[in-house]
């Protein structure tokens, strides 16, 4: 409200305020109320005309009430008057009334626009202010249609007033923001961002939140800003408290203005041109410099105001990620707020550290302070500083220090506030798995996890470790032995129980030569927690007794009684007593062959991304993407599951909004069938003509195969490119494969997953997955800028064979969004059929604007002939004898290679596709496989033998197939990766 002085002449507001104030109860004020409307309304229709001010005094009570809470339904065309009129109050209070109590839907609205038109030709700058205020107020799409064309013109005039210019500049923001697409901004561009030179610090200030409004959809158009922000950032930082005298809060020159340059700068990638580089980098040091200087002054407005310019400054040294001096210097200055007394210094300095931990610039400076964040994890007061310090040891966690933060978090996790408890389960499983070189480490870590935190620990934690034990044979007999002991404990979690029923149930046998673990005290052990335990557990403890039956012939009697009493077949749970029935009926009916067949062990887990991490992400929502894959600092750290891997080559690390290389839940691989009479079938693929199909049978491959659709033999033409082929380039269009492009393929030879390519602007991650000749990738697209990716086409071609029209792949692909947003990350995915053999992989083509400019890569996609391999099984008279079938073949498949001996002979073996056979060579240092390289057209046998001189530190490599080039393309695959 306007403030009422005694020479206003609205004593009658004062005292209808005062009355107001001084009501008893509610029903005297609306009695006040209901009394001075109807005085109001009388006024209104009277026939004697009312000056101005009394229109002024009785539109002001009126918007009093308003805002009491009463409607009011009368008075607009009274306040509509008060716009026309001469004298600032009442045009204020007009214009006050009007953005408060009128609708964009008001008959009055072409009455007001017509008013305000008026003053914004009257060239008046009060009542131009007033009438800009009013349709930022109202800010509605009528509005905007009506005066967007014309605010821009009043912003770059060159003799309005430096507070129209001001008004015009957040008017013109205001309008934007509701409805864009009303903004005209194509001529006004330049003169918009010239606005940077202004001498007036308060238009340059408005200007600058309008610029990078703008900038955000149309980057390129403003891009000249950057030099002009610069050079304005620079005079700022350089200049004298006293050189701004009005612009400067507690000593530090134009902070707010600082702030908004800072954050301008952020919405565009490192200057190109080397002298505005250097100024802005000039500029970046400086504020670091005046960061170590002494306050001046001790209040806590100079210390808010320096700080914000410093954390800002932190912020674009973080989005350039460029400087590595900066960098550690950033990381330095935050490192000293770490033990500052307030708390939001301490808290906003652990927030920016986590970002500074994924560059690679600057992780190692980060780990120095890690026993000041491990101090904050333990005597911080403040939650949510507490859960800061645990991001950042998450973050700045990696081989060296994996021991020491997991340890510290486990012992934090004992006294955590329960808002975060879960989350920090979740990390250090994640830090346990991704970090384990002692398998025996990690067992032990997440029992002690559902030990200390059983109520936190999700199905996905307690899922990960059988399946890392399942699949890892030196770790199962100790696994056995710890959850043994575990479950001894008086107080057992329930998690624990089903840890240690799944993993006695598998490889209890281990164990069983200790008197101490025999399987009797296995079993009574187990049965002491059956009552305890919820229906889900009891059903799998029962599920432990069968198979208990089939490893400990000994206990069947004891377990037969179990599942014969009253309580098990005559069980309320309907789940409990099928189990109960079917599992005595199987124990008592079926023969020990039968039942060795059916209680097998459990084959090994498929390899996929790790559970825990995707319900991590989920979490904490998209924007952690980044926080979360820290793996690229640590290339040659690789997840207990074989998953995300990436590649070592990085130079810059994604924003903290993008989700990038999230790698989203795909259809998870079935476990590969046991292949039954494989030596019969590789007799006969031996040879170069077509091959008969074998009848495999219904298998656990069939639903992927039926998923994937391969795409339509007749046509393969059609699937190298999306639908519209005009619209994508073809194999004559596309560029050559960028130099690094062999590099990037052959990390993916003896892997399906990781990142395939990344610069500063792309991240280009692979999840895949093949059986026999066909196979599903997923390709994931990430923007690591700020600004949209337009125009964005992704194309697969295969250029080697086009001429011939003999197609030895068909892809089809699917297409994306020609947007990507900033920080946003889509994906594509294709279905690959092999026909026939092949030597050169696709070629993936991506297209997109950034910034107005074309960018475009070649790669190659990681699709090579070993990925269609079918492990064989053979013994070792039927491998002999066919490796001295191929010897005598005019074109032999056998080539040696002989480069040195490294230490990372069976993860490629194993990642290669081939089984590697045991107990086939006479020399037990040698590696032998075999498999059958799966196509439409004909199925081509492999035999594989690698024989290591540890002596010499050498290894001769054979490779022996019915065709010659095919020998020496997958011996030169498999060479590379040693």
């Amino acid at each position: 409200m306007p403030a009422v002085s005694k020479g206003d002449g609205m004593r009658g507001l004062a005292v209808f305020i005062s009355d107001i104030r001084n009501c008893k109860s509610k029903e005297a004020e609306i009695k006040r109320i209901n009394k001075e409307l109807a005085n109001i309304r009388s006024k209104f229709k009277g026939d004697k005309a009312l000056d101005g001010y009394s229109k002024k005094k009785y539109v002001c009570k009126l918007l009093f009430i308003f805002l009491l809470g009463h409607d009011i339904d009368f008075g607009h065309m009274e306040a509509v008057n008060l716009l026309s009129s001469n004298k600032y109050t009442e045009k204020q209070i007009g214009y006050l009334f009007i953005s408060v109590l009128v609708n964009s839907n008001s008959e009055l609205i072409r009455l007001i626009n017509n008013a305000i038109k008026n003053d914004l030709a009257s060239r008046n700058p009060t009542f131009m202010c007033l009438a800009l205020h009013c349709i930022a107020n109202v800010g509605s799409r009528e509005m905007g249609e009506a005066f967007a064309a014309d605010i821009p013109r009043i912003l770059v005039a060159g003799d309005s007033m430096d507070s129209v210019k001001q008004s015009a500049a957040l008017c013109l923001l205001r309008l934007y923001k509701a409805s864009p697409d009303l903004v005209p901004m194509g001529e006004w561009t330049a003169r918009v961002v010239h606005l940077l030179n202004d001498q007036h610090m308060g238009v340059v200030t408005a200007a600058v939140s309008l610029i990078t409004c703008l900038c955000k959809k149309n980057p390129d158009d403003f891009k000249t800003c950057i030099s002009l922000a610069v050079s304005r950032l620079s005079r700022i930082v350089s200049s004298a408290s006293t050189d701004l005298q009005d612009y400067t809060y507690y000593f530090v020159p134009a902070p707010w203005l600082s702030v908004k340059l800072l954050r301008l700068l952020q919405c565009y990638p490192p200057p190109e041109d080397a002298a505005v580089k250097g100024r802005l980098v000039e500029c970046l040091e400086t504020v670091l410099n005046k960061a170590q200087e002494p306050p001046k002054s001790k209040k806590v407005q100079h210390s808010n105001a320096k700080n914000a310019i410093l954390f800002e400054t932190i912020s674009l040294i973080i989005h350039y990620d460029s400087e590595p001096n900066l960098l550690v210097r950033a990381c330095n200055q935050l490192g000293q707020f770490l033990q500052h007394r307030e708390t939001n210094l301490r808290y906003l300095a652990l927030e920016s550290m986590c970002t500074l931990a994924s560059s690679e610039f600057s992780h190692e400076a980060v780990k120095t302070h890690i026993d000041t964040v491990i101090n904050a994890l333990k005597t911080e007061r403040d939650v949510s500083v507490r859960q800061r310090a645990a991001d950042l040891l998450y973050a700045m966690c990696d081989r060296s220090n994996a021991k020491q933060i997991v340890s510290e978090m486990l012992r934090y996790l004992e006294t955590a506030d329960y808002a975060i408890r879960e989350e920090i389960v979740l990390k250090v499983a994640i830090l346990a798995e991704k970090y384990a070189v002692d398998y025996s480490w990690y067992v032990d870590t997440i029992l002690n996890l559902i030990r200390i935190a059983g109520d936190y620990v999700s199905e996905e934690v307690w899922y990960r470790v059988l399946q890392i034990v399942t699949n890892r044979d030196d770790v199962q007999g100790y696994a056995a032995k710890t959850v043994f002991e575990a479950l001894q404990a008086p107080a057992c979690h329930e998690n624990m129980v089903k840890v240690g029923g799944y993993i006695l149930g598998e490889f209890g046998n281990l164990i069983a030569g200790d008197p101490r673990s025999s399987p009797p005290v296995q079993f009574s052990l187990l049965h002491s927690k059956f009552h305890l335990c919820s229906v889900a557990t009891r059903a799998l403890l029962l599920s432990t007794y069968i198979k208990f039956i089939n490893l400990f012939p000994e206990t069947k009697a004891t377990i037969q009684g179990v599942l014969r009493a009253g309580s098990q077949l005559r069980n309320a749970d309907v789940e409990l007593q099928q189990r109960a029935v079917e599992y005595l009926t199987l124990s008592s009916v079926a023969s020990t062959d039968v039942l060795a067949t059916v209680l097998e062990e459990m084959p090994p887990f498929p390899e996929r991304e790790s559970s825990i991490l995707a319900k991590l992400k989920r979490k904490k929502g998209p924007g952690a993407g980044s926080a979360l894959d820290d793996s690229r600092r640590d290339p040659s750290s690789n997840d207990i599951n074989g998953g995300v891997e990436p590649t070592p080559s990085t130079v810059s690390t994604p924003s903290p909004s993008a989700d990038l290389l999230g790698l989203r839940a795909a259809p998870p691989p079935a476990a590969p069938p046991a292949t039954s009479g494989a030596g019969n079938l590789l007799v006969d693929v031996f040879s170069d003509g077509p091959a008969a199909q074998p009848s495999l049978g219904p298998t656990p491959e069939e639903a992927f195969l039926s998923e994937l659709e391969p795409p339509a033999p007749e046509s393969p033409m059609a699937l190298l490119a999306d639908p519209a082929p005009a619209a994508d380039p073809g194999p004559d269009d596309i560029g050559p494969p960028i130099p690094e492009a062999d590099e990037l393929l052959n990390k993916f030879v003896c892997k399906n997953n990781g990142v395939l390519f990344e610069n500063q602007l792309l991240q280009i991650g692979v999840k895949s997955e093949f059986r026999q000749n066909l196979g599903r990738m997923y390709l994931f697209y990430g923007n690591k800028t700020s600004v949209q990716f337009q125009n964005f086409s992704p194309t697969v071609v295969h250029p080697g064979d086009l001429q011939t029209h003999i197609l030895p792949l068909a892809v089809q692909t699917k297409r994306v969004a020609a947007q990507v947003d900033g920080g946003a990350q889509v994906q594509q995915v294709l279905n690959i059929e092999c026909l026939r053999d092949f030597l050169t992989p696709p070629l993936l083509s991506v297209r997109f604007r950034y910034g107005g400019a074309p960018q475009s890569l070649t790669l190659k996609l990681p699709v090579t002939i070993n990925k269609f391999f079918q492990p064989t099984e053979m013994a070792a008279q039927d491998f002999f004898q066919r490796w001295k079938q191929l010897t005598g073949l005019p074109l032999p498949g056998g080539y040696q290679i002989w480069p040195p001996l490294t230490a990372a002979l069976l993860p490629q073996l194993l990642g290669f596709g081939s089984a590697l056979l045991d107990n086939v060579d006479p020399n037990p240092e040698n590696f032998v496989g075999a498999g059958i390289i799966q196509t439409k057209a004909l199925q081509v046998g492999c035999l594989l033998r690698l024989e290591p001189n540890a002596q010499a530190q050498m290894y001769r490599l054979t490779l022996r197939t019915s065709k010659e080039p095919v020998s020496r393309h997958l011996c030169e695959l498999l060479a590379q990766q040693f």
